[in-house]
């Protein structure tokens, strides 16, 4: 075994350890679509006072921390976005009404003398508002003599010996104290039932007690802080919440839900389960796939893709990353994805055994490694660009979908290029395995590359008639989203997606007559699986959901919500614009890092082929009538990055040989390198449908549309790698009066010291 072979397996060991430690001693941190719960994202507004920026965002956060921690919600996290938004979750809060009242309210609490009964004028002299006391009879107020903010403590108690009923206590810091003192004892200088007696007290623009001065109290003395009360025929509920609002204080700036989720913990466990199952099933195919393709080297493969998923799971656990389900479902996707640098590697080190017979299986595994880097690095990286953009301008579970791609893509090189290396070269090393051609999997050509080697096609004699063709597919894609339109999701138009589940059968039509019966005319409802219905409007409050509820109740007995969605408008154009904009960057960056990397008509090829498997994958979800939202934005950049993968290792075997033959035809090239990564393509491809498949059929209906979304991509990706960007390289080409590719300098060669460079491969002996 050689030092680097002996240092990758420490490595490789040391990280395992590692990662075994973390997965026992750390639990994963479930997202609220996995363990249940409600999600709000809260738009802070510019007030008159305050604008909304990140400073007078972060005391809102402050304040509502306060309010959110008396409700008695366990584990509330809230969190700051951007400049101007908060999100808060709240585990296993299943109906949000309550706490989005409480959350949202402003409370902004003031006390004012009252000047009189209300007169209408709005030139009186230190004039305040004019608002309706408790009985509606309206009084002119003065200006607001102290705010919330000098409330020191509110506690509600149930006054029994005055009969007052449910009071909410004051107790004022001590400046506003002595406001408050002052305040009281003016308005105790009138006469007893003069309204002037009386001090209004405003909650958010509405009297909620106007309380008289007691007759006991003389003129100019006033109340002191502890003594004070609010009545106002308080229920206990009402006086506890007001005490709250109170206590918790005024928020500095006025707050709007922009987003609101809350999903079931049935859903969430049951989508926990069917992607297990997904992973179990689809990882195990997988196994046995590339066992049979590559003999114990697929099987040594095999092992590292096990240790390939414990690492990224120990990543995930130990980086406290939030696990999502579209993150659950990345990480399931990354397992096939793992497989890819394998493939790679064994390919082309069966490439090199078979063009160098006397080559040790040793040299010929290395040669593999050494010639596969540059593909393996630059398809990572094209994922990596996907990754990294789904975490900029995606939102809330699709962020997750990002980090956990990317985690993928890290650790499933990890586990290629040192773990995998490590158990195949000490594997190589031994005579047993070396001596039988048939048991390593590298010494025997695979059938797929021999069925190609004997038949020789020629796929690139006429490059324009693969052009053509795809042409069609995208005319037919574009008429579908023309035709039929794109089904944009909630996430992307605003409004309200709600999903029920009752406990008697109701079908659609009857659901439509009952919610039209209850004012809800404009709803759209669907079945959502087993027996669920999905019900979609437009704007729509939770007291408003609440409603639509019990419509469907009268009709389906108990009625249970098992998921809800709610986006502002204002936040859904903000989505869809950032969906767009992503597309769009994507699509640049792709651009310039092949054209940085390879030759410029190679880049506008790869792009080409790329916005050609975009357009179809959008045009099959218009045909099939399937929902464009966030997760199929997830499984779109996921396709960007998959579909330039493949590209590129087309392109990096057409550089290399071309490279090798400047004055061979271009067209030859291509059938050439066609021919020589078409086995990558395939087995690659293979090892993701396993993982695709199982999840469409196990991973229930939270992920079907995202696994068919990948699904056809993958397909239409592995095409348009072969069959149109190779096509449309040719014809750029033709135009192109850019010399072909230098060929690398070959081993052995003298550097620029003067010593000659030895073949890693070459032990130094002669003959």
């Amino acid at each position: 075994m050689t030092r680097a072979t002996t240092v990758r397996a420490v490595l490789a060991a040391a990280v395992l350890l590692v990662s075994v430690l973390i997965t026992l001693t750390m639990s994963p941190r479930l997202g609220l679509d996995l363990q249940g719960g409600t999600r709000m994202v809260l738009q802070a507004k510019d007030s008159d006072t305050a604008k909304a920026d990140r400073e007078s965002t972060d005391r809102t956060l402050e304040v509502l921390r306060q309010r959110i921690d008396s409700l008695g919600v366990a584990e509330p996290t809230l969190t700051r976005s951007g400049e101007d938004r908060i999100i808060v979750e709240l585990p296993d809060v299943q109906d949000p009404r309550k706490a989005a009242e409480v959350i949202g309210r402003t409370a902004q609490l003031s006390f004012h003398a009252v000047q009189g009964p209300g007169s209408g004028k709005d030139d009186r002299a230190g004039a305040g508002p004019t608002l309706p006391d408790e009985q509606g009879r309206a009084l002119d107020l003065g200006p607001a003599r102290l705010s919330g903010a000098g409330v020191k403590d509110a506690t509600a108690a149930f006054d029994a010996q005055q009969g007052a009923g449910w009071t909410v206590s004051l107790d004022f810091h001590k400046k506003a104290g002595r406001d408050w003192t002052r305040l009281t004892g003016e308005a105790a200088c009138h006469p007893v039932q003069d309204d002037r007696r009386r001090v209004a007290i405003v909650l958010d623009e509405q009297i909620i007690s106007s309380p008289q001065v007691s007759p006991t109290v003389a003129c100019n003395t006033g109340l002191p802080s502890g003594s004070t009360q609010i009545t106002g025929s308080f229920s206990a509920d009402e006086a506890r919440e007001l005490a709250l609002l109170i206590k918790g204080g005024a928020l500095p700036l006025p707050v709007e839900i922009v987003e609101q989720r809350t999903v079931g913990p049935t859903l969430g466990a049951a989508a926990i389960d069917a992607s297990a199952r997904a992973a179990l099933i689809g990882a195990a195919a997988t196994a046995l796939f590339i066992t049979v393709v590559y003999r114990l080297f697929g099987a040594l493969a095999a092992v590292a893709l096990a240790a390939y998923g414990l690492i990224s799971y120990a990543a995930l656990v130990g980086l406290g990353v939030t696990l999502t389900l579209p993150g659950l479902a990345g990480f399931v996707l990354a397992i096939g994805m793992a497989v890819d640098a394998n493939v790679l590697v064994f390919e082309r080190a069966r490439e090199e055994h078979a063009q160098h017979p006397g080559r040790s299986l040793r040299s010929s595994l290395t040669a593999g490694f050494k010639g596969a880097w540059s593909a393996v690095a630059d398809s990572n990286v094209t994922t990596l660009i996907a990754a990294g953009l789904l975490f900029f301008f995606g939102s809330g579970p699709v962020k997750g979908f990002g980090i956990t791609l990317a985690i993928g893509v890290t650790a499933s090189m990890f586990s290629a290029l040192v773990i995998a290396r490590a158990l195949t070269e000490i594997a190589a090393g031994s005579r047993f395995v070396s001596a039988y051609r048939g048991v390593n999997g590298i010494a025997v050509p695979g059938r797929v590359r021999t069925w190609l080697t004997r038949r020789e096609p020629r796929l690139m004699r006429f490059p324009r008639r693969w052009l053509m063709v795809s042409t069609a597919l995208v005319a037919v894609a574009v008429l579908g989203i023309v035709v039929r339109g794109v089904n944009l999701g909630v996430e992307f138009t605003g409004g309200r997606l709600i999903e029920y589940s009752t406990s008697r059968p109701v079908d659609v039509e009857r659901a439509r007559t009952a919610l039209a019966g209850a004012g809800f005319g404009d709803a759209e409802v669907t079945t959502a699986g087993a027996g669920d219905l999905s019900v979609r409007t437009g704007e729509l409050d939770n007291d408003g959901e609440h409603a639509l509820r019990a419509a469907l109740a009268e009709e389906g007995g108990k009625t249970t919500k098992v998921r809800d969605e709610l986006i502002g408008p204002s936040l859904g154009d903000e989505l869809r614009r950032n969906a767009l904009i992503a597309l769009g960057i994507a699509v640049f960056v792709q651009l310039a890092y092949l054209a940085v990397r390879f030759r410029w008509t190679f880049a506008v090829a790869s792009v080409g082929a790329l916005v050609h498997d975009v357009i179809i994958l959008v045009g099959a979800f218009a045909w099939l009538g399937r929902t464009v939202d966030g997760v199929f934005l997830a499984a779109l950049l996921t396709v960007i990055g998959y579909s330039v993968n493949d590209s590129v290792v087309v392109f990096d075997r057409v550089r290399e040989l071309w490279a090798k033959a400047r004055r061979v035809p271009l067209a030859t090239i291509a059938d050439r390198a066609v021919v020589q990564t078409v086995p990558r393509t395939v087995n690659t491809g293979m090892g993701a449908l396993f993982i695709l498949v199982a999840l469409a059929v196990l991973g229930g209906d939270s992920l079907a549309d995202f696994a068919l979304a990948l699904l056809i991509g993958i397909c239409v990706g592995t095409y348009s790698s072969v069959l149109t960007a190779v096509p449309a390289a040719l014809v750029l080409e033709r135009s192109s009066k850019a010399p072909p590719p230098a060929r690398k300098r070959a081993p052995g060669r003298r550097s620029g010291t003067g010593r000659a460079r030895r073949d890693p491969l070459d032990n130094g002996a002669r003959v």
